[in-house]
């Protein structure tokens, strides 16, 4: 791990996912973001040999990266028969230089060193390999984080961490570049998803692994009463007019390219064959000088 601070405890997240993935995972999410990968690799104009497929919950992913790979590799973070080995996405078990194509849905989110992983991640891939995914971002369920810190304060007179500190939009772009992928693109979409009450968005969240995993969590349940509190405190402020609670989800989706020499690349400053002025059709201006002229 680098500089990151361990903000998850990955053993009791894998545990969560484990019984989520036997229990009968929802995969409303990750349905979508599988339809979001097929739009996005149908604008990529090539075929790549081998892809992987780095830690998706289920193997839903599959159909859309054959369609554009010869061959796939699924690793699953926690045994599963559709796997074809079980690995840590902040361990990579994969060889430097390996892999032409590398995406991950929805679970880099809970990794606690995302530089770390996204640097293994472009090490995996040969020269001019891509690497697409998306993990949930900063705005993620921020209603719910909204009440349960208001409830719990009103309740107890003190709060505890409930809702993981996703990552800003902001910052991903950088990290990519820190990474050392070529090309970064960054974005995000806002999937709005609607319960009859709160107890609908926590059964989902808990039904696809997604407990309270922070290091820094209160061990004990939470109350009945901050619970009720956080429930009517939901109701009242993010209801639609037919009474259905909305949820916030935010998808940031990352791509980047492992560097090669065919990439584009940015001109050095001053080599431009062309006046940007003579390209708009206006007068230049001058150091010095101001747009009504000299004074």
């Amino acid at each position: 791990m680098s500089e990151a601070g361990v903000v998850f405890d990955r053993a009791i997240g894998a545990l969560r996912l484990k019984r989520a993935l036997a229990a009968g995972y929802p995969d409303f999410l990750l349905q979508r973001a599988v339809e979001d990968l097929e739009e996005r690799l149908a604008a990529v104009l090539r075929r790549f040999a081998a892809a992987a497929d780095l830690g998706t919950p289920l193997p839903v992913a599959a159909p859309v990266l054959l369609a554009k790979a010869d061959s796939l590799l699924r690793m699953a973070e926690v045994p599963s028969g559709a796997a074809d080995l079980v690995g840590d996405l902040e361990r990579l078990p994969l060889a430097p230089a390996c892999l032409d194509l590398a995406a991950s849905l929805l679970a880099l989110h809970g990794v606690n060193d995302l530089p770390g992983a996204l640097i293994q991640i472009r090490r995996a891939l040969r020269p001019d390999g891509l690497f697409i995914g998306c993990l949930l971002g900063g705005r993620t369920l921020q209603e719910l984080r909204q009440v349960l810190l208001e409830a719990e304060a009103e309740t107890t007179g003190g709060v505890s961490p409930r809702i993981a500190p996703f990552a800003d939009l902001r910052d991903l772009g950088s990290l990519l570049q820190r990474a050392g992928f070529a090309l970064p693109v960054v974005d995000s979409e806002v999937v709005t998803v609607r319960y009859r009450d709160v107890f609908g968005l926590l059964r989902d969240l808990h039904a696809m692994g997604w407990g309270n995993a922070l290091m820094a969590r209160r061990k004990a349940g939470m109350r009945r009463d901050t619970l009720l509190r956080a429930a009517g405190l939901y109701a009242e402020r993010f209801a639609d007019a037919d009474g259905r609670l909305r949820a916030t989800f935010e998808i940031v989706w990352l791509s980047g390219w492992a560097p090669h020499e065919s990439q584009q690349k940015p001109l050095r400053p001053g080599s431009a064959k062309a006046r940007l002025a003579e390209a708009l059709g206006v007068p230049e201006i001058g150091a010095g000088d101001t747009a009504g002229g000299p004074t």
